[in-house]
Order: C-alpha cells, then sequence, then structure tokens
C-alpha cells in the first residue's frame, strides 16, 4: 500500500471518533457477554467481533474494567427505564386486578424490547459488580412500587398496611422478576401479554387476601 493510501485509510478511520465508535463497541460487547458470557468480553474479542484492530476499542475505552462499566451502565438505564415506565404515574385503584394485568403486561414487553440487557443481568449474576448495580437498581423500584401500592391497600380495607407493605412489596418485585427470567429464557412459550394476565391475577389475588 503506498503512503498516501494508508495516510487516506487512517484519515478516514480517525474520522469517526471515538464517540461514534463508543456505542458500536459496547453493542458488540453486549452480543458477546449474552452469547459467551461476561468473561469472554475482552479487548481483542470485541475487536475481532467488529471487524476492527484493538487500538480502535482502546481508542474507546482504556481497559476492559472501563469498558464492562461503560456497558453495565448503559443497560442498568436501559432497564431501569423500561420498569419505571411500566409504573402507572397515577394508578386507578378501581379496577385492581386490571391495573396489575396491564402492569405487568407493560413491564413484561419492556423485557421483551431488551431482551440482551436482562440475558445480560442473568448471566453475570454471580459477578458481585454486577450483583450489587442489580440491587441498588431494584431497591429504586421498589419504592416506587411502595408508594403506588400503599394507598391502593389501604382502599381495599387491607389491615396493618405500614406492617405488610415491605413484605407485600417484596412479593409483588418477586413477582416481576421471576415473570421477566420466564419471559426471556422460555424460547417463545409466553407472550408479554399471556404471562402479564397470568401473574397479574395471581399477585392481584395474593394481595386481596393479604
Amino acid at each position: 500500500m503506498s503512503v498516501g493510501k494508508a495516510r487516506n485509510k487512517q484519515t478516514r478511520a480517525a474520522h469517526l471518533g471515538p464517540e461514534r465508535r463508543r456505542p458500536q463497541v459496547l453493542d458488540a460487547a453486549l452480543k458477546l457477554a449474552v452469547a459467551r458470557g461476561s468473561h469472554a468480553v475482552s479487548m481483542e474479542a470485541v475487536a475481532q467481533a467488529m471487524g476492527v484492530t484493538k487500538p480502535v476499542v482502546y481508542a474507546c475505552f482504556a481497559s476492559r474494567e472501563e469498558l464492562l462499566e461503560a456497558l453495565l451502565a448503559r443497560e442498568e438505564q436501559r432497564l431501569f427505564a423500561a420498569v419505571t415506565a411500566a409504573l402507572p404515574a397515577r394508578p386507578s385503584f378501581d379496577k385492581p386486578e386490571r391495573l396489575l394485568i396491564e402492569g405487568f403486561q407493560a413491564l413484561l414487553k419492556g423485557a421483551a424490547a431488551h431482551a440482551d440487557s436482562w440475558q445480560l443481568v442473568f448471566a453475570a449474576n454471580a459477578d458481585p459488580a454486577v450483583a450489587d448495580r442489580y440491587k441498588q437498581a431494584r431497591e429504586q423500584v421498589a419504592q416506587q412500587v411502595g408508594t403506588l401500592m400503599a394507598p391502593g391497600l389501604r382502599l381495599w380495607g387491607i389491615q396493618d398496611v405500614p406492617r405488610k407493605l415491605p413484605v407485600l412489596v417484596e412479593f409483588f418485585m418477586s413477582a416481576g422478576d421471576g415473570a421477566v427470567r420466564t419471559l426471556v429464557n422460555g424460547q417463545g412459550q409466553w407472550t408479554p401479554e399471556e404471562l402479564g394476565a397470568l401473574v397479574g391475577r395471581i399477585v392481584h389475588g395474593a394481595l386481596r387476601k393479604a
């Protein structure tokens, strides 16, 4: 290759710049993590998956640790946004079963749209850093659920709400966790609508008996 052609090639590669490359690097890292586990994510593996050289990846992230941190932060933000979007801002408690069914259906539709993000969490749940981030995000969602749930429980005539609320919130959150895992790992056995209806009915029945 002539010097002129080499310079032109370098100029075109540099023209993309790290800012435009970073999302591509994260996308490649996510696919690797989902397919082979987070341990398979290395700078070399990401570069090979993208069809670029390692210096291109290093220009975006200084280390594997920085790359994984950025990947986890991005996917966590996506999941948190999807989960909170499934929570109604001003829930109507006139039809509680319908409210719960539609809420779980919305959650599962979001999970289906971000299945790779959930797979990353499931595949890396043995990683302390991943587990800690997920725990923190889950606690934030649980606080929102408790705030939304308490008025409904009182309206339904449930006694001793302050003492029962933490238990019922955890039950609600566990049902959501299980539903998402079932949908994402279920190989198409359930649609979000079907599974959301089932889980919503089960949770409604349990809450009304509290």
